[in-house]
Formats: structure tokens, sequence, C-alpha cells
């Protein structure tokens, strides 16, 4: 596994997940915050969204895919 991006909160790094997973590429959400317990370690650690290191190059390709069609549809009327 290797980590493609950290993000400071849980949530947006599960969105990402979900998103991957919906496209087929398995990924695992990585936070240490004694598990849940001190959610403010999140902000000082961050946490980690990781795939298999074959699936790194897609995985990307689609997150910034996922994101710039987000804001597109943010942006339109």
């Amino acid at each position: 596994m290797i980590v493609i991006r950290t993000y400071n909160n849980i949530v947006d790094a599960e969105v990402a997940r979900a998103e991957l997973e919906a496209a087929g590429i398995e990924a695992i959400v990585l936070s240490d915050d004694a598990g849940g317990m001190l959610p403010s370690l999140q902000i000082a650690a961050g946490v980690r969204l990781a795939v298999r290191d074959e699936d790194a190059d897609k995985a990307l390709a689609y997150l910034d895919a996922v994101v710039d069609e987000g804001a597109e549809d943010n942006h339109s009327g």
C-alpha cells in the first residue's frame, strides 16, 4: 500500500475512499487519532488515504478528475 493523499479530517478522507471504491479501486483510510477518541490528532498528523502500489497513478488521476468535475458542478447555473 502507498499513501496517495493526506486530508485534514476523516470525513474528507472517507469521501475520497468511497469515490475510489465506486470506481473499482480498493482504498483504505489510515488515521492516528486514538481510535476516534482524540480527533484533534487528525489535524496534527492528518488522515491518510492509501491504495495498492499498482493503483496509485490511476487513483490520483481519478481523484483529480472528480475534484475538477465537482468544481465545475459548483460553478454552473
